[in-house]
């Protein structure tokens, strides 16, 4: 077909960072997720001009799902963002503000590009090879025997997202419920290789945060009409199950493509039933006592299993069909004919079971490796908040497991990361340099640019205008409300650190974050012992910090390398 219009020339656009307009939508995105950032950032409410739902929140997964980006500039960080968050859930706002930082700090630095990247790339791997070491001051390694730094981690979580509108009080109940969750999904017989269970999330809007609870096993809502129909055929405790991902109504909706050839004569309806009824046959024959089907079953089915006694639960739906094949041990079954004994699977028990005005079978397992955490809050916006966040503590405990250590939170392993780059840089620039061609006056411009993106990271915390500093024993962050009298005395303003490690009765000397900085040597924290031991510790996913600080550094190395943009307008 013949063009209706000439077709447009592809537009061109040399050294996009030096364009006004590109440097103002990266300050735009980044003013948006930086006032985001951490227990007292912002919500952000998300909508269509159109109308429809509205997302109150302030996490990076709801804010990429509702932003829009056109530019490439700012595609190639959202893009970034979001493999990182779908592989890790957590440190997501992270990664933008600290790419956006180490472009806006190189920006006044007179190097070539070429330099800035690979200066960049080795103050990564200086700051890589300390956090993963056992020198590193800001991690600590977890202990399984104790569920005290889980919980702080579960915490910290929860308490950095306040679109979930919770109380202190809900938080530790939260919390607890979570890791519970997460602990019930670790299989009771653990080897060297540990195939983690599954924790579903089933949600009761409108009741008390205070009232949800987790249960071993699975939920499935169903009717009060549906569950006083079904549990009086019950005969044992345990139960034979067969799991259909198969439609058992008598419809022709999966026959695929092509002619259907009926003879003269035959009922199609009658021939789909008889079918439905050898099935249901089969299954008696073969002792189950409970049928789950993805989709619906055909009433008459229905009735003759349940004259059989032969429990009978449908239109479970797809996301339950993987947990109730791991948690029961049967192979989904995707047809109507002949089925094979290794495809049954069994369960514990079966009984009911009623919160608020839901009602639920409650499938017990014969070995624990699922969990329901029944979640409860008081409205839409905050309950899809939760839910997303509980999401993000299941899978950070998860990542945990594989490498069990977390870092110090609330700002301090970036003030403390900091404070070790510059003492390395001022103090042995030679090795750092060795086999590079670079001089040591380029190398402390790049790392002293790459740590105010740390700082100035860590000062993203602070919404309320307060003033931040930095202890010069441990490099950890501490922030001081703002109007405060100008005293001499700091000890008098703060309290603890913004991880909760040390406090102000320590013998403690601090410095403004942003003013001349004085190379000193970071202490190791406290013992690991003592780290273990303190309460309420504000903590960081080792796996998700650890690969964001790469993705951000490589993101910003990526944006700062580009020399053109072409975008074809057709």
């Amino acid at each position: 077909m013949s063009r209706l219009e000439a077709k447009k020339p592809s537009v061109c656009e040399s050294k996009p960072l030096t364009r006004e307009r590109v440097r103002t939508m990266l300050s735009v995105l980044k003013g948006i997720v930086t006032s985001c950032y951490g227990p007292s950032g912002r919500l952000k409410q998300l909508h269509n001009g159109a109308g429809g739902h509205v997302c109150t929140t302030s996490q990076s997964s709801a804010l990429l799902r509702g932003l829009s980006v056109t530019h490439p500039v700012l595609k190639i960080l959202t893009t970034s963002m979001q493999n990182h968050v779908s592989c890790f859930s957590d440190c997501g706002l992270f990664v933008a503000i600290l790419c956006c930082n180490l472009i806006e700090y190189v920006e006044g630095i007179d190097l070539a590009p070429t330099a800035v990247i690979e200066l960049n790339k080795l103050l990564l791997s200086l700051c890589t090879s300390y956090l993963k070491s056992e020198a590193c001051a800001c991690r600590i390694p977890v202990d399984f025997s104790s569920t005290q730094i889980l919980l702080c981690l579960v915490r910290s979580i929860l308490t950095s997202k306040p679109a979930c509108m919770l109380t202190g009080k809900e938080v530790d109940h939260i919390s607890a419920l979570v890791l519970r969750a997460f602990l019930l999904t670790i299989p009771e017989k653990a080897e060297d290789h540990i195939i983690l269970g599954k924790s579903i999330i089933v949600p009761l809007k409108g009741q008390r945060v205070i009232d949800s609870t987790v249960l071993p096993g699975m939920l499935i809502e169903t009717s009060e009409v549906q569950l006083m129909r079904t549990l009086p055929i019950k005969k044992s405790s345990a139960l034979k199950v067969a799991l259909f991902c198969v439609s058992l109504s008598g419809d022709f909706s999966d026959t695929g493509e092509g002619t259907l050839a009926v003879s003269y004569g035959v009922s199609l309806e009658s021939a789909v039933l008889d079918q439905l009824l050898n099935l249901g046959r089969q299954l008696v024959w073969d002792h189950i006592g409970l049928v789950i089907c993805q989709k619906v079953i055909h009433p008459s089915l229905k009735q003759f299993l349940s004259t059989h006694h032969v429990i009978a639960i449908d239109r479970v739906g797809v996301a339950l069909m993987e947990p109730l094949s791991k948690m029961t041990g049967t192979q989904p079954i995707g047809s109507l004919g002949s089925i094979s004994p290794s495809s049954y699977g069994s369960v514990k028990d079966l009984c009911s079971a009623k919160f608020g005005s839901k009602h639920f079978f409650h499938l017990i397992p014969n070995e624990v490796a699922v969990s329901s955490l029944l979640l409860c809050n008081r409205n839409d916006t905050a309950w899809d908040e939760l839910k997303l966040t509980c999401q993000t503590a299941l899978h950070v405990l998860q990542l945990t497991i594989k490498e069990p250590f977390v870092f110090l939170g609330g700002g301090c392993t970036e003030t403390h990361l900091a404070a070790y780059v510059r003492h390395k840089i001022l103090n042995e620039p030679g090795s750092i340099l060795k086999d590079v061609g670079y001089t040591q006056t380029e190398l402390h411009l790049i790392a002293e640019a790459f740590c105010s993106a740390l700082e100035s990271l860590a000062g993203s915390l602070e919404h309320d205008g307060g003033e931040i500093l930095t202890d010069m024993k441990y490099g950890h962050f501490w922030s001081v409300q703002s109007h405060s009298p100008p005293v001499a005395n700091w000890p008098d303003l703060l309290s603890r650190c913004g991880c909760g490690l040390h406090s102000n009765q320590e013998e403690l000397s601090w410095s403004f974050l942003r003013s001349t900085h004085h190379s000193f040597v970071p202490q190791n924290s406290l013992p690991h012992e003592a780290a273990h031991s303190a309460n309420n510790l504000t903590l960081d996913c080792f796996t998700a910090k650890l690969s964001g600080l790469q993705v951000a550094v490589e993101t910003a190395n990526l944006i700062l390398d580009l020399a053109y943009v072409i975008e074809d307008k057709n």
